[in-house]
Protein backbone atom coordinates (compact mmCIF):
# COMPACT_ATOMS: atom_id res chain seq x y z
CA UNK A 1 0.00 0.00 0.00
CA UNK A 2 1.36 3.41 -0.95
CA UNK A 3 0.85 5.71 2.03
CA UNK A 4 1.80 9.37 2.20
CA UNK A 5 1.82 11.61 5.26
CA UNK A 6 0.70 15.23 4.99
CA UNK A 7 2.01 16.92 8.15
CA UNK A 8 1.14 20.37 9.41
CA UNK A 9 -0.55 22.29 12.16
CA UNK A 10 -3.70 22.91 10.08
CA UNK A 11 -4.83 25.70 12.40
CA UNK A 12 -7.19 26.11 10.66
CA UNK A 13 -7.44 23.77 7.67
CA UNK A 14 -7.78 25.99 4.59
CA UNK A 15 -9.12 25.42 1.08
CA UNK A 16 -5.47 25.25 0.01
CA UNK A 17 -4.84 22.36 2.40
CA UNK A 18 -8.01 20.62 1.22
CA UNK A 19 -7.02 21.11 -2.41
CA UNK A 20 -3.73 19.28 -1.79
CA UNK A 21 -5.46 16.55 0.20
CA UNK A 22 -8.01 15.92 -2.53
CA UNK A 23 -5.43 15.87 -5.31
CA UNK A 24 -2.90 13.73 -3.41
CA UNK A 25 -5.61 11.27 -2.35
CA UNK A 26 -5.89 10.32 -6.03
CA UNK A 27 -2.16 9.53 -6.20
CA UNK A 28 -1.82 7.36 -3.09
CA UNK A 29 -3.69 4.41 -1.62
CA UNK A 30 -3.80 6.15 1.75
CA UNK A 31 -3.20 9.74 2.79
CA UNK A 32 -2.72 10.44 6.48
CA UNK A 33 -3.08 14.05 7.56
CA UNK A 34 -0.67 14.32 10.47
CA UNK A 35 -1.77 17.10 12.79
CA UNK A 36 1.32 18.22 14.63
CA UNK A 37 2.00 20.50 17.53
CA UNK A 38 4.25 23.41 16.66
CA UNK A 39 5.49 24.96 19.87
CA UNK A 40 6.38 28.15 17.99
CA UNK A 41 2.75 28.79 17.06
CA UNK A 42 -0.14 29.75 19.32
CA UNK A 43 -2.89 27.40 18.14
CA UNK A 44 -6.49 28.54 17.97
CA UNK A 45 -7.88 25.00 17.89
CA UNK A 46 -6.77 22.13 20.08
CA UNK A 47 -5.08 19.24 18.34
CA UNK A 48 -8.19 17.11 18.98
CA UNK A 49 -10.43 19.77 17.42
CA UNK A 50 -8.18 19.96 14.36
CA UNK A 51 -8.23 16.18 13.87
CA UNK A 52 -12.03 16.12 14.19
CA UNK A 53 -12.47 19.04 11.77
CA UNK A 54 -10.18 17.44 9.19
CA UNK A 55 -11.95 14.08 9.45
CA UNK A 56 -15.33 15.75 9.04
CA UNK A 57 -14.13 17.87 6.12
CA UNK A 58 -12.55 14.88 4.37
CA UNK A 59 -15.31 12.34 4.93
CA UNK A 60 -15.91 12.27 1.15
CA UNK A 61 -12.39 10.86 0.72
CA UNK A 62 -12.39 7.25 1.97
CA UNK A 63 -8.61 6.87 1.80
CA UNK A 64 -7.88 9.94 3.96
CA UNK A 65 -7.62 9.95 7.72
CA UNK A 66 -6.31 12.43 10.27
CA UNK A 67 -4.17 11.66 13.29
CA UNK A 68 -2.56 13.68 16.06
CA UNK A 69 1.20 13.37 16.33
CA UNK A 70 3.64 14.43 19.01
CA UNK A 71 7.15 13.83 17.77
CA UNK A 72 9.43 13.63 14.78
CA UNK A 73 7.86 13.19 11.36
CA UNK A 74 10.30 10.40 10.51
CA UNK A 75 8.94 8.45 13.48
CA UNK A 76 5.40 8.91 12.12
CA UNK A 77 6.68 7.71 8.74
CA UNK A 78 7.86 4.48 10.36
CA UNK A 79 4.77 4.12 12.56
CA UNK A 80 2.35 4.37 9.62
CA UNK A 81 4.67 2.59 7.16
CA UNK A 82 4.44 5.56 4.82
CA UNK A 83 6.51 5.94 1.69
CA UNK A 84 6.70 9.73 1.60
CA UNK A 85 5.90 13.07 3.16
CA UNK A 86 3.72 15.52 1.22
CA UNK A 87 4.36 19.25 1.52
CA UNK A 88 2.75 22.19 -0.21
CA UNK A 89 4.68 25.03 -1.77
CA UNK A 90 2.71 28.24 -2.19
CA UNK A 91 5.54 30.58 -3.12
CA UNK A 92 9.27 30.54 -3.65
CA UNK A 93 9.66 31.81 -0.08
CA UNK A 94 8.29 28.46 1.18
CA UNK A 95 10.94 26.50 -0.69
CA UNK A 96 13.96 27.25 1.51
CA UNK A 97 12.22 26.16 4.72
CA UNK A 98 10.65 23.10 3.08
CA UNK A 99 13.97 22.07 1.54
CA UNK A 100 15.66 22.29 4.96
CA UNK A 101 12.91 20.16 6.50
CA UNK A 102 13.11 17.59 3.71
CA UNK A 103 16.88 17.33 4.04
CA UNK A 104 16.70 17.08 7.84
CA UNK A 105 14.09 14.32 7.58
CA UNK A 106 16.25 12.46 5.07
CA UNK A 107 19.26 12.90 7.34
CA UNK A 108 17.30 11.38 10.23
CA UNK A 109 15.78 8.65 8.05
CA UNK A 110 17.51 8.00 4.69
CA UNK A 111 14.40 6.34 3.22
CA UNK A 112 12.27 9.47 3.80
CA UNK A 113 11.12 10.99 0.53
CA UNK A 114 9.39 14.36 0.32
CA UNK A 115 6.94 15.23 -2.41
CA UNK A 116 6.14 18.87 -3.09
CA UNK A 117 2.84 19.94 -4.62
CA UNK A 118 1.77 23.38 -5.71
CA UNK A 119 -1.69 24.67 -4.83
CA UNK A 120 -4.11 25.83 -7.46
CA UNK A 121 -3.68 29.51 -8.38
CA UNK A 122 -6.69 30.67 -6.37
CA UNK A 123 -5.20 29.10 -3.21
CA UNK A 124 -1.59 30.13 -3.72
CA UNK A 125 -1.74 33.07 -1.31
CA UNK A 126 -3.91 31.51 1.40
CA UNK A 127 -2.31 30.61 4.71
CA UNK A 128 -3.78 29.70 8.08
CA UNK A 129 -2.00 32.67 9.63
CA UNK A 130 -3.56 35.13 7.17
CA UNK A 131 -7.02 33.59 7.55
CA UNK A 132 -6.80 33.97 11.34
CA UNK A 133 -5.69 37.58 10.92
CA UNK A 134 -8.66 38.35 8.63
CA UNK A 135 -10.99 36.64 11.13
CA UNK A 136 -9.50 38.52 14.07
CA UNK A 137 -10.08 41.83 12.25
CA UNK A 138 -13.71 40.90 11.43
CA UNK A 139 -13.13 40.34 7.72
CA UNK A 140 -14.86 37.72 5.58
CA UNK A 141 -12.65 34.65 5.90
CA UNK A 142 -15.27 32.11 4.80
CA UNK A 143 -14.14 32.01 1.16
CA UNK A 144 -10.78 30.59 2.23
CA UNK A 145 -12.09 27.73 4.36
CA UNK A 146 -14.19 24.61 3.85
CA UNK A 147 -17.68 25.14 5.37
CA UNK A 148 -17.01 22.84 8.36
CA UNK A 149 -13.91 24.85 9.22
CA UNK A 150 -15.60 28.22 8.69
CA UNK A 151 -18.37 27.17 11.09
CA UNK A 152 -15.86 26.01 13.70
CA UNK A 153 -13.94 29.27 13.40
CA UNK A 154 -17.15 31.28 13.74
CA UNK A 155 -17.95 29.34 16.91
CA UNK A 156 -14.47 30.12 18.27
CA UNK A 157 -14.94 33.79 17.49
CA UNK A 158 -18.40 33.86 19.09
CA UNK A 159 -16.97 32.27 22.21
CA UNK A 160 -14.28 34.92 22.41
CA UNK A 161 -11.59 32.25 22.21
CA UNK A 162 -9.49 33.94 19.52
Amino acid sequence: MRTVLYPGTFDPLTNGHLDLIERASKLFDQLIVVVAINHEKNAMFTIEERVRIIEETCQHLPNVKAVAWHGLMVEALKCYQAKAVLRGLRAFSDFEYELQMALMNRSLEPSCETIFMMPTANNSFVSSRLVKEVAYLNGDYTQYLPPVVANALAAKLAGGEL
